[in-house]
């Protein structure tokens, strides 16, 4: 030991740890973009995003289009459906994207073969959306146009091409307008995208793809993702249960949720929903169940897609504690319907009935169009409190979410004392604070010596018991109503 002469101080760690700031309903999406109008580039790559402008950099932009079958419009892209609903529907932020749809692969043919260039404005439009600029070739006779020497390729906001004429020395456009450009180009085309891109997987050099790169989010961002989903694709059961597996142990330690559709080009009625729920093996506690689909003003939306949205909207007026149901909370939507744009009319009863079975839906009776539904997908078959309810399946996720981030920095502390004190002290007063502000009607951590054998201490394993109790939604209230003959007696007052 040093030689010490005067005054000196030293510190110790805290005893008590605050805990980590979780977000509980962040949504990540598995699907296709238009990366042709961005970065081609930019497949299979986990993206975090914060505001629209960051999300349209990233991964381009392209509105609804009228479905010619319908006369409604649908999102050809999915991930332009998150974004739209995200940032603009509901003001929620971050979002988690990953782009499946590779240029590569999943093109075809452009339609349009030639086309002319304004002769004031030296401008030229391809009426198609998905175009690929490094594809596109330009001719007018043995005369082939260079990008950017000849012209210049952008996007308008609708999605589709802009080619700009280069000038000269002199001014003069070098497209000449005289004479059409025969055109071919590739587009990229998101009907060839299918269950097994979603789903992903490991090739031979360790790159991963589609759902396997749930767990790169962390890593990656230092955020768990609060809600899984796969608009247009979620209907296949090989998908969904993909995701309900990735949502039980992402990175083998978290957990999160996952909204799936029912495929309503096939289950057209309600009654049939039920049937196709289980036929399909739709009754993980990790999944919740959406039928039908819904519209804004015209425009299509997988329920999956609204109501993450929703979930995440709830959570950030409730201090960011999923707590609170998304069921009874408005969506942004004027009706209900299915793929072929069939308007679907749901009451209370026929709501009452998909709930009863594990199925979220939507409902206009009091208060506008609303989500309506507490049960994830394991409901009736599980009627365990903790994984029947969708805010209590979502606090279980939160609350053990966060004790791993607080406390993973004592993993191989040594097993002593003022490490499990530290533990119980800091758990015990967050969940005091949690049940304060009634997010949970009590909860407390305990070091049981029945649960921690001597062979399991020798070994490191450290094992404590939470009791927690998050509130059930009140899903049901009734009023009875008597008649009271005493009350005849104010007659007489008079």
């Amino acid at each position: 030991m040093a030689y010490k002469h005067g005054v000196y101080v030293s510190e110790v760690p805290t005893s008590i740890l605050p805990p980590v700031e979780v977000n509980a309903g962040i949504p990540m999406i598995i699907g296709t973009a238009p990366v042709n109008m961005t970065d081609p580039t930019n497949v299979n790559k986990p993206k975090i995003c914060y505001s629209y402008e960051e999300a349209v950099k990233e991964f381009g932009f392209v509105p609804a289009e009228e479905d010619t079958t319908s006369g409604l419009k649908k999102f050809n892209y999915s991930i332009c459906e998150l974004i739209y609903s995200a940032f603009s529907l509901y003001r929620v932020a971050p979002i988690i994207v990953v782009n499946v749809l590779d240029p590569t692969t999943h093109k075809k043919n452009c339609t349009t073969t030639s086309v002319s260039f304004d002769a004031k404005t030296g401008i030229a439009k391809i009426a198609e959306t998905g175009v690929l600029p490094n594809t596109l070739v330009l001719k007018a006779g043995e005369k082939t146009l260079t990008k950017d020497t000849d012209y210049i390729v952008s996007f308008d906001t609708d999605g589709t091409m802009i080619l700009s004429s280069l000038k000269n020395q002199d001014g003069d456009f070098l497209c000449s307008s005289e004479t059409p450009f025969t055109l071919t180009a590739s587009k990229l085309d998101p009907s060839a995208v299918d269950a097994d891109d979603i789903i992903g997987g490991v090739d031979t050099s360790g790159n991963k793809s589609g759902l396997e790169l749930v767990d790169d989010v962390f890593p990656l961002f230092r955020v768990v993702p609060g809600t899984l989903i796969a608009p247009g694709f979620s209907s296949s059961p090989s998908v969904a249960a993909v995701m309900a597996a990735k949502c039980s142990a992402i990175n083998t330690v978290f957990k999160a949720i996952c909204a799936v559709d029912v495929p309503t080009s096939t289950v057209k009625n309600y009654t049939a929903v039920a049937n196709w729920k289980n036929q399909n093996n739709v009754v993980d506690p990790m999944q919740i169940c959406c039928w039908p689909m819904i519209q804004l003003d015209g425009t299509v939306f997988n329920l999956s897609t609204q109501l993450a949205c929703l979930m995440a909207q709830v959570d950030s007026q409730n201090d960011d504690v999923p707590y609170v149901s998304p069921s009874n909370k408005n969506l942004q939507m004027t009706g209900t319907c299915l793929a072929d744009g069939s308007e679907v009319v749901l009451g209370p009863d026929t709501g009452a009935y998909l709930n009863s079975q594990g199925v979220v839906c939507a409902l206009n009776f009091i208060g506008g169009w609303v989500a309506w539904g507490n049960r994830t997908a394991v409901y009736p078959g599980n009627t365990d409190v903790k994984d029947a309810f969708i805010p209590n399946r979502r606090m279980f996720n939160w609350i053990g979410n966060t004790f791993i981030q607080t406390f993973w920095s004592k993993v191989d502390f040594p097993a002593t004392p003022r490490l499990i004190n530290t533990i119980i002290d800091s758990a015990n007063i967050w969940m005091n604070g949690l049940a304060a502000m009634q997010y949970i009607l009590g909860g407390r951590i305990e070091f049981l010596s029945s649960e921690n054998s001597i062979t399991d201490l020798m070994d490191g394993n450290l094992a404590f018991h939470v009791y927690v109790t998050p509130p059930p939604p009140a899903k049901d209230i009734d009023f009875i109503l008597e008649f009271d003959p005493e009350y005849l007696q104010t007659l007489f007052a008079a």
